[in-house]
């Protein structure tokens, strides 16, 4: 099928920056959508499927209206992302776009309140992640890299400080690498675990900024620390998120999650299809998933390929793995 759209009156500089340099955000798009777009000043032409191009066409008018200022690589694949989910929502609920939208029931305000104020869910899995931590004390959120699973987590820790739901935030990771002995590392105690800890710091200062979070160091309102360093505490009034929690042992995430405390939420994310444990050891996650499938105040949140943010080769990667995982397991039935 072949869809044409003109941008009566042309708006040169829109028309640009919709495009992209060299019309790199065009051949982006048609990736995307598996179309070819031609443009011939304000007028495109869009061939492929019915479906993909009335989408892609779709997503070319909410872009000229973004248009005003350049458009970013990040953005673009954000909106591409958004579009798709957009579209999976739909296809689910069998309707068009008002009868999903009515069987749909009200979100609640999922704003959260940091340096990012356009901070949102992307995906209809990230929204429900976000509404489970904020309605249960203790919320997995499992699945591949890039679906954003430490970054909303952070996010929402942030959140917490901001309103003063909580008194700190902590942050910890398993230090696996090193088996968790520090000790012949160089430097001292945060020279030592800081590249296992180095992607929550990243959150951190996209969130909150560098110098606020120097800050909240100073006032012991924000902790980061690898995972052996928990045992013996009782975490009150905070805010607790166990990163790479695949890489935990049955042992260390059951005394991670027995160090939770009175008015504290604990958010634990990690991926299973990437445990870095020794052979032959089970991973605390998988068990903990298993165990606590039916306790109440849990809630767990699974992503898939269709929720990665990053570039959408990463979506891709991830599915490519998991098809070979799937063969893998079936040769060896």
């Amino acid at each position: 099928m072949i869809l044409r759209h003109a941008f009566i009156p042309p708006d040169n500089a829109r028309l640009a920056n919709l495009s992209g340099s060299l019309d790199e955000h065009l051949r982006t798009l048609a990736s995307a959508f598996e179309v070819k777009i031609q443009r011939r000043n304000e007028s495109f032409r869009v061939e492929g499927a019915r479906a993909n191009a009335e989408r892609a066409v779709g997503l070319l008018q909410q872009l000229y209206g973004r248009a005003a200022r350049p458009i970013g690589a990040e953005e673009l694949e954000l909106a591409i992302l958004e579009a798709m989910a957009d579209e999976g929502a739909r296809a689910e609920a069998g309707g068009s776009r008002d009868d999903a939208a009515a069987a749909e029931p009200a979100a609640p305000d999922l704003r959260l309140r940091t340096r990012r104020s356009d901070l949102a869910g992307r995906t209809p899995n990230q929204v429900a992640y976000l509404k489970n931590i904020l309605g249960h004390d203790i919320t997995f959120g499992i699945g591949p890299a890039g679906t954003g699973k430490t970054y909303l987590a952070v996010a929402c820790a942030v959140d917490a400080l901001e309103r003063n739901a909580v008194q700190r935030i902590i942050l910890t990771r398993p230090a696996v690498e090193a088996g968790e002995r520090l000790g012949f590392l160089p430097g001292d105690l945060a020279q030592k675990v800081d590249p296992y800890l180095r992607p929550l710091y990243d959150a951190l200062y996209e969130l909150m900024g560098i110098d606020r979070v120097a800050k909240a160091f100073e006032k012991a309102t924000l902790e980061v620390a690898p995972l052996a360093f928990m045992r013996g505490r009782t975490l009150n009034h905070a805010f607790v998120i166990l990163d790479e929690a695949q890489n935990t042992t049955p042992e260390q995430m059951k005394m991670f999650l027995t160090r939770i405390g009175f008015g504290s939420k604990a958010v634990v994310t990690g991926d299973v299809s990437q445990i870095d444990l020794p052979k032959g050891s089970d991973s605390g996650l998988v068990e903990a998933e298993r165990i606590l499938r039916r306790v109440d105040g849990i809630a767990t949140t699974y992503f898939t390929s269709a929720d990665v943010v990053r570039h959408p080769l990463v979506a891709r990667i991830v599915e490519a793995y998991g098809r070979a995982d799937q063969a893998r397991d079936q040769e060896r039935r």
